[in-house]
């Protein structure tokens, strides 16, 4: 079978290897030029360390870093205030829970997508190619530049502002500001710079260095977040806030940000987490800013090289948010990652539930014997995923910390609502993704096997 898929991200590479392994050829249309990469961290969690692992992804060549666990940390003074251990990760849930620089996560799910020693046909990804229009009957998409390309199957995986959305639903779904905090600043700090300066010294050294920290404030709405990564040698920070003057429903991945704007959003915060929020914005906003033209804002090794990097950029990101919708797929078409279920970061699941419906997408089409099924399997592929995604989707416009909506009941499928932080993340990393669909497909054809070799090592 032929397969295009939109969006070589995380969910669109993971859909590729799945596919690839399940003996389609799979080609992915992306629109960057994937040479300027977001450098922003991201979770790996067991509910995707399980399936990742066995194809043979190294997270210590990726760097990836082991967390110890989560801290819940005083926003004002610093005191622990509870702890989340993962150090039995592994025993618990077949995996730990890994922090990754998304850039390293994405070259190592490309080289799988991509090797040609690998199962399958290699995975061909055409960049700066951006879909504008979507045909769920033939299928096919159409390009920026008129092309139409059709193939057998079409995966959307382009975002949460895919056109795709409107064309599985039938009607425009825009995203829209989360209600709860609508803006994020992300930036990326060398923990050799933090090290190196008295007043940010104290933010690397300690037990809670090895982990996630959790700097919530009592009222809401406003909490920084941070973990390390790429072998420690990195600290990945976000603060998540309300500004209600930042409208954006659209990110500006080059545009700059208003340093007092960042400190007045988290006014009253220790001094030393202001303090390593300065040492960010020292150097880019008032340093290295005002003389660099945007498009080098995201690249400033480039310019100034390594020895003078501080924090790489910082990012201000409108948090968007989109209910569950009631349907993934239309015809020969189906939506995936982003695309079908947009969240907010309290979780850090949202990279992991789009790779979930890569895996799935993937084992749904093995040993399809004729094309007259697609639509039939990709109906088992959002029984698979919709209620399982949509029930995450929810659970994060919340932090591990706070009472949830009891609307997510719906999607649970009898599952109890979660009432803490480890009812969420028991919910979150156990509920196994092949299980599930070999489950489904084993009812659909009792037949069915995961191929040889779908795994590299075993699973």
């Amino acid at each position: 079978m032929d397969v295009v898929i939109v969006g070589a991200g995380v969910t669109g590479l993971t859909a590729g290897i799945s596919l690839r392994r399940t003996g389609h050829r799979v080609t992915i249309f992306e629109r960057s030029a994937l040479n300027n990469e977001v450098g922003a961290a991201i979770n790996v969690p067991p509910n995707v360390g399980r399936f990742l692992l066995p194809w043979g992804l190294d997270p210590i060549r990726a760097r990836f870093v082991s967390s110890k666990g989560m801290y819940f940390v005083s926003h004002s003074t610093f005191d622990e205030q509870s702890f989340h251990d993962h150090s039995r990760n592994t025993a618990l849930f077949g995996a730990p829970l890994y922090y990754a620089h998304r850039v390293d996560l994405h070259e190592s799910l490309k080289r799988l997508a991509t090797d040609p020693d690998g199962p399958g046909v290699p995975v061909k990804i055409h960049l700066k190619s951006e879909a504008t229009g979507y045909d769920s009957d033939t299928p096919s998409i159409t390009l920026s530049s008129g092309t139409v390309i059709a193939a057998d199957l079409v995966i959307a995986a382009d975002g949460v502002h895919s056109v795709a959305v409107e064309a599985v639903l039938g009607k425009p779904n825009p995203p829209q500001p989360a209600n709860h905090a609508n803006c994020s600043y992300r930036f990326l700090i060398p923990t050799a710079e933090l090290d190196a300066d008295p007043e940010t010294r104290f933010f690397v050294h300690g037990p809670q260095a090895l982990g996630a920290r959790i700097f919530a404030h009592p009222e809401g709405q406003r909490r920084i977040v941070s973990y390390p990564c790429r072998d420690y040698e990195v600290i990945n920070f976000i603060g998540i806030c309300v500004d209600k003057d930042f409208i954006s429903k659209r990110e500006d991945w080059h545009a700059s940000v208003d340093k007092s704007k960042l400190l007045k959003a988290f006014e009253g915060f220790h001094p030393g987490l202001i303090a390593v929020m300065k040492y960010a914005l020292r150097w880019i906003n008032d340093t290295i800013g005002p003389f660099l033209p945007r498009s080098f804002l995201m690249d400033t090794d480039s310019v100034f090289g390594k020895r003078n990097r501080k924090a790489k950029d910082i990012k201000r990101w409108p948090l968007l948010y989109r209910p569950p919708v009631p349907t993934w797929h239309r015809g020969k078409m189906a939506l995936a990652g982003d695309a079908a279920h947009p969240m907010l970061p309290h979780h850090g699941q949202g990279g992991a539930q789009g790779m979930e419906d890569g895996l799935a997408i993937g084992l749904v089409f093995c040993s399809l014997a004729d094309r007259s099924q697609i639509e039939e399997r990709l109906a088992i592929y959002e029984k698979v995923r919709r209620n399982r995604a949509s029930s995450i989707q929810m659970l994060s416009n919340f932090g591990f910390d706070e009472a949830v909506d009891g609307g997510v009941a719906d999607y649970l499928e009898g599952t109890a609502v979660p009432k803490n932080a480890g009812d969420m993340i028991k919910l979150a990393y156990e509920p196994d993704v092949v299980q599930r669909t070999v489950q489904l497909m084993t009812e659909f054809d009792p037949s069915f096997k995961v191929p040889e070799g779908f795994f590299a090592t075993e699973f």
